[in-house]
């Protein structure tokens, strides 16, 4: 069974330009995510502050239906996106909660 070190002797320029650039757009998409959560924080901590529920649902529905339209224009399967999008959100509205739930005690706050 060959092993994935069996193959570097006999090196495949083009596969290594391509994986290259998918590392560079991993790279890239987790430092957008890092950025989004930021935001998000301040959003949860705003929510909480203002006494606000942790999820919007009529918000969330029109991402949902944006980002699906985004996919179909972009060329992406539109039930992956709104999958991806949907545990991103549901990420976000945990950290609302935990926002929330702090919202009296900065020091146990997530973000």
């Amino acid at each position: 069974m060959a092993g994935p070190t069996d193959h570097d002797a006999g090196r495949d320029a083009v596969l290594d330009g391509y994986r290259s650039s998918i590392d560079n757009i991993d790279a890239a998409l987790i430092h957008m995510l890092a950025e989004r959560f930021k935001v998000t924080r301040k959003v949860g901590a705003h929510k909480a502050a203002a006494g606000m529920p942790p999820a919007d649902p009529a918000r969330e529905a029109a991402q949902v239906q944006r980002m699906r339209e985004l996919a179909v224009s972009a060329g992406l399967d539109p039930v992956f996106s709104e999958k991806f999008l949907r545990f991103v959100i549901d990420e976000v509205i945990r950290h609302h909660e935990s926002a929330g739930n702090s919202a009296g005690n900065p020091a146990s706050n997530d973000g």
